[in-house]
């Protein structure tokens, strides 16, 4: 028998650890009519046919059935499952992998994790199916829009103390960004500022005026070649879409960026115009072999000339 609340009752299957689902405290009826109420994505003949596969399990991994009675506080294990799913035609890189840490060079237009409308196409499931890592984790994020180094945990035991880098501003990081040139503007400099969700659009992040900075990037020019400028850009603070938001707010938003300043999505599957955002290096003391660690993306954003 599994012990309780226990993951690996089903198998990593194709890079997908099994996903969770608590019965709460009080309910009736049958577990598929739970399932069927709580997830109403997956419709109820897909979760007949999983569980004639045996392939929704409780935490004991006894298989649930079409008659199985509610049982609360239960968990169970299901597959997550798309229907249809692009295939982007870009290659991570892995450039550094031990017991505990793994740094891969990602690229533009793969999320880092699934979310929504991708699954196998993200950086997380292709690196667990390739190399066989459960355990594997991110420990922090970029955008999928924004190409270059991710690092991630490679074992639950040590997880906490890779996180704890990002979480305590121990890590340096660079990024490299292609966005217009203003002579006006004196660089280097540091931008601070308080940063919300946008109201009117979930996915955006802004400004605002109100409350304490909670957003700090320090900036450099490395390039300059006519109205274009190639940027060092260094965050201290995490913020979703930081660099975007703060380049945009001084007036120079990055070169193929479909949310800042206006949102200009392009079409599914047109990747001719991508963000000249990278990820360039990543520098910070291993918490668990205390060596000094200096990574650096092997990518390159667009020459400045095609701007010009």
């Amino acid at each position: 028998m599994h012990n309780s609340h226990d993951p690996h009752v089903l198998p990593m299957r194709d890079g997908i650890n099994p996903s969770c689902v608590v019965l709460p405290s009080t309910g009736a009826g049958t577990v598929l009519d739970f399932l069927c109420e709580r997830l109403p994505a997956v419709r109820r003949e897909d979760w007949l046919r999983r569980m004639a596969l045996g392939e929704v399990v409780d935490e004991f991994g006894a298989p649930a059935t079409a008659q199985r009675a509610f049982a609360p506080g239960l968990r169970f294990y299901y597959y997550r499952e798309l229907e249809h799913e692009d295939v982007i035609p870009f290659a991570e890189q892995v450039l550094y992998q031990d017991a505990h840490l793994l740094v891969a060079d990602k690229p533009h237009y793969l999320p880092v994790v699934p979310t929504g409308k991708f699954l196998q196409q993200t950086l997380l499931v292709r690196l667990k199916r390739q190399l066989g890592l459960r355990e594997l984790s991110p420990v922090h994020r970029i955008d999928r829009d924004t190409a270059g180094l991710v690092l991630f945990s490679v074992q639950r035991a040590t997880r906490g103390r890779y996180q704890a880098l990002f979480r305590e501003r121990t890590v340096h990081k660079e990024y490299e960004a292609i966005a217009p040139f203003n002579a006006d503007l004196e660089f280097p400099r540091t931008h601070e500022s308080r940063m919300e969700e946008d109201p009117d659009n979930f996915f955006r992040m802004c400004e605002t005026p109100a409350g304490a900075p909670n957003s700090l990037t320090h900036m450099d020019i490395v390039q300059a070649q006519g109205a274009v400028a190639r940027y060092r850009l260094s965050p201290v603070s995490g913020k979703r879409h930081q660099l975007r938001v703060h380049m945009a707010a001084l007036g120079l938003p990055l070169f193929g960026d479909a949310f800042y300043p206006v949102v200009n999505d392009p079409p599914e599957g047109d990747y001719s115009t991508p963000l000249q955002l990278l990820a360039r290096a990543i520098e910070f003391v291993d918490p668990v072999s205390g060596a000094l660690r200096r990574f650096e993306s092997q990518r390159q954003l667009r020459p400045l000339a095609d701007f010009t």
